[in-house]
């Protein structure tokens, strides 16, 4: 059963992805952050704290892994079907207003202090 909900919610996100990236902002305005984060949303929920474990939580990321992380998927150097499909049409410019965004959230994540 939870292979098949997340089969399907990958599904459902390249699906959105592909209208996603047919979306065309006049060049000069470039995309807003509700445009980019549109896409996300249906895995990694509305501020990338996913509803489940099945997506992994970006909230609260390092905006340096972020941007690495997306530009290793639109590259290849990172493997992820739904994610390759997802970053395919992301300019650098998208890329680092997502990176932002996702690591100026809350999070349930913590550093452990060594104490």
């Amino acid at each position: 059963m939870m292979k098949q909900l997340v089969l399907l919610a990958g599904l459902l996100a390249a699906m959105s992805g592909s209208a996603f990236a047919s979306e065309q902002a006049a060049p000069e305005q470039g995309k807003t952050v509700e445009e980019l984060t549109a896409a996300c949303t249906a895995c990694h929920g509305p501020t990338g704290v996913s509803p489940t474990t099945a997506f992994p939580i970006i909230a609260g990321q390092h905006k340096t892994y972020i941007e690495k992380a997306l530009q290793d998927y639109r590259s290849g150097a990172r493997k992820n079907a739904v994610m390759a499909g997802q970053v395919a049409n992301l300019s650098d410019s998208d890329i680092e207003k997502l990176a932002a965004f996702y690591s100026k959230q809350e999070s349930p994540l913590y550093t452990p202090s060594g104490d």
